[in-house]
């Protein structure tokens, strides 16, 4: 009688104990992921969100990530990388170009007539120089969810561009600092800004242009302010820009395991390429939409590719010297990448 005393007491002991470990394998989180486009832009609608849905649904309702567009915890777009870093935010979409200079291994992908066209093959060779080269170096306060880069971009201006003369005195907003430098280069008056100025700033004529892929180009109206669309033909392209989904690194680390395991499965070349669809898919929608308003869409001829590269060439001898300075390799990064572009972009058009 005793001893089925003890076990009875015993069992009552351990059930709290077996419930709150229960509860704590069951234990439900809310995200928070803060970015800068509004919620009708192409990565809000075909990646973010189906990103967010996947990470959901793959941790049985338990890992939930609230999206909020347009800056509406506060700040401006070059503060978001802080925003996670800080915990201002759980997550955040970004671009490393919107703090010139902080991030200055990440640029080779940047550079003039570096990247591919597509946005496939740029994600894939962002995501491998990340994990190789700057996850413990200029990432290293936050935790990065996937680093990508975008397809080519294009140039969308209130008059043609044929040739580098027509590009004299245009006045271009660019993403990058060295698709600033390339722009210098070609002759224009490049202006930097976030993407979400350029409407303002083409209405105001402090722009007469802009740089930017076409997935972005509804969201911020561009095709009804610029008639005329111009692009780089084949790879390499002119210009990318990369972008980071980075995370809190505290926020991370107090998640469950098998929360963490959920979120790294949807993590690294997986998500990056899941980005990329966004550019590959909804550019050509795109590109159709400003034809069909009877907007002109042409790309420079293959002869004058030939004189923007050899223009802009002297900006990545520049950004080697100025990563030589940094104690970084930059010579090196640039062989790498060019490499990884060639192999990874075999049999992509």
């Amino acid at each position: 009688m005793l001893d089925r005393r003890r076990l009875l007491t015993g069992a009552a002991l351990a059930a709290p104990a077996m419930l709150a470990s229960r509860r704590a394998a069951a234990q439900e989180v809310t995200l928070r992921l803060h970015h800068f486009l509004p919620a009708v832009s192409n990565v809000h609608r075909h990646f973010l969100v189906p990103w967010t849905n996947k990470v959901r649904e793959e941790s049985g309702g338990r890992l939930r990530i609230q999206i909020f567009p347009s800056m509406q915890l506060g700040g401006a777009p070059p503060q978001l990388y802080d925003q996670a870093k800080d915990g201002v935010a759980d997550l955040v979409w970004t671009l490393p170009g919107y703090t010139p200079g902080r991030f200055p291994r990440i640029e080779v992908i940047e550079l003039p007539f570096i990247a591919h066209r597509r946005a496939s093959v740029n994600a894939r060779v962002t995501w491998a120089l990340f994990d190789r080269h700057m996850r413990t170096t200029e990432f290293a306060e936050t935790h990065v969810v996937t680093a990508w880069a975008h397809d080519g971009g294009l140039i969308h201006a209130k008059r043609e561009v044929k040739t580098m003369e027509d590009l004299r005195g245009l006045k271009l907003r660019f993403p990058t600092r060295q698709a600033g430098e390339g722009l210098k280069a070609l002759g224009a008056t490049p202006i930097g800004m976030p993407v979400p100025q350029v409407p303002e700033a083409m209405s105001q004529g402090v722009i007469d242009g802009a740089v930017v892929p076409w997935e972005v180009v509804p969201s911020i109206r561009l095709q009804e302010m610029a008639r005329y669309h111009v692009g780089i033909p084949g790879s390499p392209t002119f210009y990318s820009a990369s972008m980071i989904l980075a995370m809190n690194p505290a926020r991370y680390q107090s998640l469950p395991d098998d929360l963490k395991r959920v979120l790294d499965a949807n993590s690294g070349e997986v998500a990056a390429v899941m980005a990329a669809r966004v550019w590959d898919e909804e550019g050509p929608k795109v590109e159709e939409t400003a034809r069909r308003r009877g907007n002109s869409i042409t790309e420079i001829s293959e002869a004058e590719k030939a004189r923007w590269i050899e223009a802009t060439a002297p900006v990545t001898t520049a950004w080697v010297a100025q990563m030589r300075e940094r104690s970084i390799d930059g010579a090196a990064l640039v062989e790498e990448t060019k490499g990884m572009v060639t192999r990874l972009g075999q049999g992509v058009s």
